[in-house]
C-alpha cells in the first residue's frame, strides 16, 4: 500500500544473528528492521552501547537538539520523529526505504505512489520534527496504520505516545559506509556504529543486536528483517 515495489525487493526474516543464517540471506541487503523486547535490561545496554557511538560526523551535533538537526549532521540519513503511539513499525519501515541506496528507490518506489510523495514532501533536510509532522496530518498513513493496528494478526491499541511500551520496532542502515541505528523514539536521533558497507550491512547490524541480545539472554522476543533482493 505505501507503493513499494516487493517484486525485486523485499523484507525477509532473519533466523539468527549467527553466520550459518546471514548466509541464507541474499545480498547485498539495502536496510535491517529489528522487533526487540524494552526489558530493562536491553535497555540498558542499548544506553552503554549509544553512549559509546556517535551522531554522524559532526562532534558537536550531541549538544543541539535533534528536533532542529538538518542532514548534513549524520551523512544525509533521512530520520524522522516518531509522536506517533504504536507506530513504531510504520516509523522503522519508512527509515529503512528511504535510507536504501537510490538505485533501489529508483526501482521499487512507483512514482504515483504514497511513498514517492511523501519522501518528496520530507527531504533529507527537512528536519525531523517537521517531517513528524507532515506524517501525523496525513490521512492516507493513518488509514494505512490503523489498517494494519486494526488486523486480527496484529490487533492492538494505539495508545497514548507516553504510555509504556514492551515491544519496539528500529531500523538499521549505511549512510556513507557507517552503520546507522534509526529510533524516532530516542533523543539522540541516529546513531552511528561505526563503519559498514552495503555487503556487510547485515552482519554489521546483526553484531549489535547480538549484544542486546546478550544482556537478557532469557527473553526470546527478537525479530530481525532484511530487505533484501527477491528469489524468484
Amino acid at each position: 500500500k505505501l507503493g513499494f515495489n516487493t517484486q525485486v525487493h523485499e523484507f525477509t526474516d532473519v533466523f539468527s544473528t549467527e553466520s550459518w543464517a546471514l548466509e541464507m540471506v541474499p545480498s547485498p541487503v539495502s536496510a535491517v528492521m529489528v522487533l526487540f523486547p524494552m526489558t530493562d535490561k536491553v535497555v540498558e545496554r542499548r544506553k552503554e552501547l549509544h553512549s559509546k557511538s556517535t551522531v554522524g560526523t559532526n562532534s558537536n551535533t550531541k549538544k543541539e537538539s535533534i528536533n532542529t538537526a538538518k542532514e548534513g549532521d549524520y551523512d544525509n540519513v533521512w530520520y524522522i520523529r516518531q509522536r506517533i503511539r504504536n507506530a513504531c513499525g510504520t516509523i522503522a519501515v519508512l527509515h529503512a526505504l528511504a535510507n536504501a541506496p537510490k538505485d533501489i528507490i529508483e526501482l521499487s518506489i512507483a512514482p504515483s505512489s504514497w511513498l514517492h510523495s511523501f519522501l518528496q514532501h520530507c527531504p533529507p533536510s527537512l528536519t525531523p520534527i517537521d517531517k513528524a509532522g507532515i506524517l501525523e496530518n496525513d490521512p492516507t498513513i493513518e488509514t494505512f496504520h490503523e489498517d494494519a493496528s486494526n488486523d486480527s494478526a496484529n490487533q492492538t491499541s494505539r495508545g497514548d505516545k507516553g504510555d509504556d511500551i514492551d515491544l519496539h520496532f528500529v531500523a538499521f542502515v549505511n549512510a556513507n559506509d557507517k552503520l546507522y541505528e534509526l529510533d524516532g523514539r530516542v533523543d539522540q536521533g541516529p546513531v552511528c556504529h561505526g563503519r559498514t558497507t552495503q555487503q556487510t550491512l547485515l552482519r554489521d547490524a546483526c553484531g549489535v543486536v547480538k549484544q542486546w541480545m546478550e544482556a537478557d539472554p532469557d527473553d526470546m522476543r527478537f525479530t530481525i528483517l532484511a530487505l533484501a533482493p527477491k528469489v524468484s
